[in-house]
This record gives structure tokens, C-alpha cells and sequence, in this order.
């Protein structure tokens, strides 16, 4: 392969600014967010519409939120995804996974039955589940070291541009219920053809192209053996347990507020897209701090974690109406943005080797969407006997998560990925 085939920086380079084709490698890459995103809560801004429109019971709704982007079918992607995109390449699988992507949302978008609802959103799941971990080790690849917190919390900002634009259109078509949240899904059809349209000329990670050809091989094993495994599991519990409470605030909060009567189709999807936009906001100054050393990232992180439990505290001491939905939003909005899904993205790269990268993230990240899956089949019947037991429970995985975060986590930022890889090695 040659240089012209690679796309990132060799250890002698990996001190730079951003360039501008770097910054255009991270769209195209942080695309995968985007389309994730906005599949999850499309889904979940005609959750309520599609259950009237097919008769769904509640357990089937929670069904459909199980096995789709959210959860179970996005953790089988990350885990053949991650893995394979460690073996064969990063190209290979972002090159592809948009149109079997596209091939679902077009499902999804021309249902007129069940079955069709049901299999376009496993497909979708499927796809954004191999493709997120794939990016995400390109992203983190080609960065420079001090700036590689600042792309992959680029790549977040698109996750939460995803849902906005999602449900601004929802919101403006509300008025046409089932009809307007296909039109919803066409957008996202049309988005994936276009990224995988220019996705074609990206090329393979420099980095993975010069880990492949090393004599020394990492196998899946070495994951679970000494500072890989230390590393495996601090990832897991930090991310599986915030991404229960982030992924039910994500799908459900349209479904919630409407089914509880604490406001209309209209106010709920414009509550939900309010928490977006407060994220993108948030995400800004996070981008500025990630690599300014570690005392940063835990008081960002300490920070946030205290603003996310305070949320959904909330919803246990005050009534469930707008205003309390309203103080809901903002805390959780600003603190996920500091202690959430931004910071798993960063460690996940920076703690294990390019051969293991994509497996590694892969792994916790479809552990934490199986058990997001599961608890996804219970919320709609538990959320029916009102918000409480829900709110008890998001605040205890929060806590969990936020502690855990703070007290354990690593010393890696700025650094080369070189450099930490044989920190913890010689460790």
C-alpha cells in the first residue's frame, strides 16, 4: 500500500496542529455518530405513532427499541464490526456498512406492517454497530496527540447534531403523524448514501497499516490479560452503565412525556431536541480541555457526573411536568457532555493497541448496548406506572458510572498512542 492509500501520521509526525483534511477525515468519520444517533431517536420520535399506526402493545415497542441502533442490533455490529475492522482493515467496513445501513432505514421508512418495522431496525442496529467502533479507531489513529480528544469529541458533537436535525423535521411534520416521521427516515436514507458516496475516498489508517505488517501479533485474548483487561473494564462499567441512562433519555423521553400526559407529540420532541442542542453547546468547551492534562478530564468528568445524578434526582423529589423536564434537560445535557460517551470515545482508543482498538471498543460497546436492549423491553411497562422507578433507576447507573469514572481512570492525555501503548506495556 502506498502513502497515498493511508490516511494519518507516523510517530515522528504525531505532534502537529489539525489540518484541514484531518478536520474533513473527522466528519466524514464522525458520520457514523450522526447516523446512529439520529436513528435512535427517529425511532424514538415514532415510537408512539408507529404503535397506533401497526397496534403495537407495549411489549413490542420495547421490542423494536431492543433489537435496533439502540441495542441489541448495533451490539452484534460492534462486536463483528470491531473485530473485524482490526483484521482486515478500517477501510473495508466503513467502506460498506452505510448501504446495508441505508437498506434498513428504507425498511423502516416504507413499513406498513410489523415484520418490516422489526427488520429494518435490526438491520440498522447491525450496521451503525460495526461502523462506530471502526471509525472512531480511525479517528483516534490519525489525530495528532495533543489534539486527538478534540477530534473524537468532534465526532460527538455529530452524534448530538444527528437527533437535533431529526427532531427539528419531526417537530415541523408532526401535524402528518405517521407520514411525517417516514419523511424523517428518508432524510436519513439520503444522508448515508451521501456519506458512503464520499467515504470512497478515504483511504486505509496509516497507523493499522504499519500495526498489520509488524511481526508481533496481538490476539483477542491478550484483551483480557493485565492492563488490556484493567483497561477493558473500566471502559465497559463507564459506559454501560451512563449509556442506560443515556439511551433511555434518548429513545423514550418523547415516548415518556406523551404516554405520562406531561405534554404533546410536539412539546416532547422539542424538549428532547432542546437536550441535543444543549449537548453540541456543552461539547464545545469539552473540545478545548480533553488534552489539557489529566486534572482536566476528572474535573470535567467529577463535574458532570454530579449534573447528571442532580437530573434525574429531580424527577424523584419534584412533580413530572415541563419545568422539572426543563431542569432535567439542561443538567443531564451539560453533563453528559463532560462525563459521558465523548470521554469513553477518547480512552477507548488511547488504552489499547491498534490491532486490538476496534475489538476492544467493539466489546464494551456491544456489552453496553445488549444490556440497554434488555432494559429497553421493560421501560415502556415501567414507565406506565409512572416516572419514578425509571428515574431511581438512570440516577443509580449514573452514580455508578460517574464514581468508577473518576477514581480509576487513567493518565493518557497528550500523549502519543505509541507512547501509552508501551507505558502500559513495560506497566
Amino acid at each position: 500500500m502506498t502513502p497515498r492509500d493511508t490516511v494519518g501520521l507516523s510517530p515522528a509526525e504525531d505532534s502537529g496542529t489539525v489540518t484541514r483534511q484531518q478536520w474533513k477525515w473527522s466528519v466524514l468519520a464522525g458520520m457514523a455518530s450522526y447516523l446512529d444517533a439520529g436513528s435512535i431517536v427517529a425511532l424514538g420520535s415514532g415510537l408512539a405513532l408507529f404503535q397506533t399506526y401497526l397496534g403495537l402493545s407495549d411489549g413490542a415497542v420495547g421490542a423494536v427499541a431492543a433489537i435496533g441502533p439502540n441495542a441489541l442490533g448495533c451490539a452484534v455490529g460492534a462486536f463483528i464490526g470491531g473485530r473485524l475492522g482490526d483484521k482486515l482493515g478500517r477501510k473495508r467496513i466503513y467502506k460498506y456498512d452505510l448501504l446495508v445501513y441505508a437498506v434498513g432505514i428504507l425498511l423502516i421508512m416504507l413499513a406498513v406492517n410489523a415484520p418490516m418495522l422489526f427488520i429494518g431496525t435490526f438491520i440498522v442496529g447491525v450496521a451503525v454497530g460495526a461502523d462506530v467502533p471502526t471509525s472512531l479507531a480511525l479517528v483516534g489513529e490519525f489525530s495528532p496527540s495533543k489534539a486527538r480528544g478534540k477530534l473524537l469529541a468532534f465526532t460527538q458533537i455529530a452524534w448530538y447534531a444527528g437527533p437535533v436535525i431529526v427532531l427539528l423535521l419531526a417537530l415541523a411534520l408532526s401535524s402528518l403523524d405517521v407520514l411525517g416521521i417516514r419523511i424523517v427516515f428518508g432524510m436519513l436514507f439520503v444522508v448515508a448514501i451521501v456519506t458512503w458516496a464520499l467515504r470512497r475516498g478515504l483511504s486505509e489508517s496509516a497507523r493499522w497499516e504499519t500495526a498489520s505488517t509488524a511481526p508481533v501479533k496481538h490476539k483477542v485474548r491478550a484483551l483480557f490479560n493485565g492492563r488490556n483487561l484493567q483497561a477493558l473494564v473500566w471502559t465497559a462499567v463507564i459506559y454501560l452503565f451512563w449509556n442506560i441512562a443515556a439511551g433511555t433519555n434518548g429513545i423514550f423521553t418523547p415516548y415518556i412525556i406523551k404516554t405520562l400526559h406531561a405534554g404533546s407529540q410536539a412539546a416532547s420532541v422539542a424538549l428532547s431536541c432542546a437536550g441535543f442542542v444543549i449537548g453540541i453547546l456543552a461539547t464545545i468547551p469539552f473540545m478545548r480541555m480533553a488534552d489539557r492534562g489529566h486534572l482536566n478530564r476528572k474535573v470535567m468528568w467529577g463535574a458532570g457526573a454530579v449534573m447528571q445524578v442532580a437530573a434525574f434526582l429531580a424527577y424523584l423529589v419534584l412533580p413530572f411536568n415541563i419545568p422539572v423536564i426543563i431542569v432535567n434537560i439542561v443538567l443531564f445535557g451539560v453533563g453528559s457532555s463532560f462525563a459521558g460517551e465523548a470521554m469513553y470515545k477518547i480512552f477507548s482508543q488511547e488504552l489499547f493497541p491498534t490491532m486490538l482498538r476496534g475489538t476492544a471498543q467493539g466489546f464494551t460497546f456491544g456489552i453496553a448496548r445488549t444490556f440497554l436492549g434488555i432494559w429497553s423491553f421493560f421501560v415502556p411497562t415501567l414507565a406506565s406506572t409512572g416516572i419514578r422507578p425509571v428515574a431511581l433507576l438512570l440516577m443509580l447507573c449514573l452514580l455508578i458510572s460517574g464514581v468508577v469514572g473518576y477514581f480509576f481512570m487513567p493518565d493518557t492525555a497528550g500523549k502519543s498512542l505509541e507512547d501509552i501503548e508501551a507505558e502500559r506495556a513495560a506497566a
